[in-house]
Order: C-alpha cells, then sequence, then structure tokens
C-alpha cells in the first residue's frame, strides 16, 4: 500500500470553471500531476520486483538486437505468450533506434518503423515478441555505492524450499565478504557463480547464443548497509528454488554456503534500466479512502479504482480548497515474468 496522491485546487476556481462549462480544462492539469506521481512510484516498484536481466548489465541498450534480447530471455524462460508483452526505453533511446531504422531505408515495414518510432509513445507493434516497445519518462535510475569490492559469498545455506517463497516470491542470503559498509540499493542486481537458470516451462536449463549456461539473478528488493566485515542480509526477489525432483524449480542445484555471489555492476555509477513484463507480473488496486469532515465524494473508475474528491476549509490559508486524493496498492504477482533490460556488451 502506497502513500496518498494528492493535488489541490482553489474552490473558487473550480466553482468559476463549472459555470463556464470548462471543468475538464481545470481537471486536466490535476489528473496528470497524480498520474506522473503514480507512474513514478509504480515504475520504481517494478524496477525492485522485476526478477529477470537482459543484457549486460549498466551497458545502455542502444538497438533493435539488445530488444530482442528481452524478447529472448522471456521466451527461454518459458513465459506465455497469451497475454501482451512490453518494452519501455528512455526518449534517448527511443532516439537511437528511430535512427537505426532510417538505415533499413524508408520503403515498406521499414518506414513504418521509422514513423512510428518518430511520432508516437509507442515505437513499435508486434516486435521480438512484445506486443509493444514503448518509451517512458518515468523509469527508476540508482547510483552505485562507491565501495568497489562487490564480489561476496553467501554466509549460510539459504532456504530454497518452494513452501518458504511461494507467498512473497523473495529470498533472505546471508552475505559475507563484500567491502565494508558497502550500501546495497533496492534495484541491484546479484549474479550466483556456478548456479543456473531453469526454464520455468520445461525445467531445462537455458542455454545462450555462445552456448553457455545462464547464470542466476536475484534483484534486491530493500536497500541495505552491510556492516563493517561486509556482512548482512539480503533480500532479493525471484527466489533460486530447488528441491529434489521439485515441480517448481528455478536453478539447476542449491545455492550453498560459501558460493560466490556478485554484485553487478561497478561502483559510483548512474544506472537505469529499461523495463520488459508480461502483462499479468504486476497488478494495481486502489485503497477504500475515509471521509473527511467536508463535503466530498467517492468516485470508482470502470477500472476498480477509487477516487476521493472533498471540498473544505484551509483554516491556515484562510481559503477553500477542493482535493483530489489517489491512494493505491501495488501487487507484485510473479517476478519471474519480468526484467531489466540493457544493452549486449
Amino acid at each position: 500500500v502506497q502513500d496518498y496522491f494528492t493535488v489541490f485546487v482553489d474552490y473558487d476556481e473550480a466553482d468559476q470553471a463549472i459555470k463556464m462549462d470548462q471543468l475538464e480544462k481545470l481537471l486536466a492539469p490535476m489528473a496528470t500531476r497524480i498520474c506522473t506521481d503514480l507512474e513514478l512510484d509504480y515504475a520504481a516498484f517494478m524496477l525492485k520486483n522485476s526478477g529477470l536481466i537482459s543484457g549486460s548489465y549498466g551497458t545502455a541498450a542502444s538497438g533493435w538486437d539488445d530488444i530482442a534480447n528481452a524478447g529472448a530471455t522471456m521466451t527461454a524462460h518459458g513465459i506465455p505468450m497469451d497475454a501482451p508483452w512490453y518494452y519501455t526505453v528512455n526518449p534517448f533511446t527511443q532516439t537511437t533506434l528511430s535512427n537505426e531504422q532510417r538505415s533499413l531505408g524508408a520503403g515498406g515495414s521499414a518506414g513504418g518503423l521509422i514513423k512510428s518510432a518518430h511520432e508516437k509513445a509507442t515505437i513499435v507493434e508486434a516486435y521480438a515478441g512484445f506486443d509493444r516497445v514503448m518509451t517512458a519518462t518515468t523509469l527508476s535510475s540508482l547510483t552505485s555505492h562507491s565501495v568497489a569490492d562487490r564480489v561476496g559469498s553467501l554466509g549460510a545455506n539459504p532456504d530454497v524450499t518452494y513452501v518458504t517463497a511461494k507467498d512473497t516470491m523473495t529470498q533472505s542470503l546471508t552475505v559475507a565478504d563484500f567491502g565494508a559498509n558497502l550500501q546495497i540499493r533496492a534495484g541491484e542486481v546479484i549474479q550466483f557463480t556456478g548456479i543456473n537458470r531453469l526454464n520455468l516451462s520445461t525445467r531445462q536449463p537455458i542455454i545462450d547464443a555462445a552456448g553457455d549456461k545462464v547464470l542466476f539473478t536475484g534483484t534486491v528488493t530493500t536497500a541495505v548497509t552491510l556492516s563493517g566485515t561486509g556482512t548482512g542480509t539480503v533480500v532479493i526477489t525471484g527466489p533460486a528454488i530447488y528441491e529434489s525432483g521439485g515441480a517448481y524449480n528455478t536453478v539447476e542445484s542449491a545455492p550453498a554456503s560459501g558460493g560466490v555471489i556478485t554484485l553487478l555492476g561497478a561502483e559510483s555509477t548512474l544506472v537505469q534500466p529499461n523495463l520488459f513484463w508480461y502483462r499479468d507480473a504486476f497488478s494495481i488496486g486502489s485503497v477504500p479512502i475515509k471521509k473527511l469532515y467536508s463535503t466530498d465524494t467517492v468516485a470508482t473508475t470502470k477500472d476498480g479504482l477509487q477516487f476521493r474528491v472533498s471540498k473544505g476549509s484551509d483554516f491556515l490559508g484562510n481559503s477553500q480548497k477542493v482535493r483530489i486524493d489517489f491512494r493505491p496498492a501495488f501487487a507484485c504477482l510473479d517476478p519471474f515474468k519480468a526484467g531489466q533490460g540493457f544493452g549486449i556488451a
């Protein structure tokens, strides 16, 4: 459950807009503000709850092959295609992609790609398994800590049972041997040496283009600062599950105490991952909002989201205000159906 998203407007302005039949023009910027705040928070939530990774961590996506690699990642993990897949990039990556399209020529399907890349938020439809490749201005970014020692180990055997992981799809790792006082950010990615990913449908190892097995990674859900000896507890999403003959295994073998783990990327580096996901990887709803001691009403959209509109007094400001509130709740339904997208090194 998130904090309230709230916007205000003076009642005199609202009253005048109603009388002039211009209420939509008054409400539009208020709705935009709530929508922008919501998208920023939701994108940050998606980043730290996406269990997959495509490309080389920290390398900016710069070509259509980078996006195709994310589609291959989803396919190789057995993500179903019965609902839409999406991929989002920042606006400058959109420009890079449109430049690549121009090199293809202006005719046929290439001409259509050029037009959509220049004119629309939807850069292209039906590409590499994705129903839409889109641009977004609300992608989250993070800056890694200045400690250079980002290679550590597991300090204890993690719990790898399905029963423990199934309700939260997270896993606690006791870690050691990292740099002293290393700050690990939410959204950073930990890679397990020698532990390989499985296709979630076939339970077979995933093989990359070079013929190598793909190593398992987990995304850090909550920021943590390790001790002066480089120890601590890190929670990741997309758990490493391994049971003998297990129907829900996500790895080929169980990670164990002493196993090498690496916090991907370099120190003191700004990273803004693209995001890719299956439609049902995440969900959003709204929390019922209690009434204020004022004139107010509660409205529910056709999608089931509840908003409160209130008219009341600002006692300190000696003014009348109209207030709109929205309080969302976010859910990660399956972290293995979403990921961070990077360029291929």
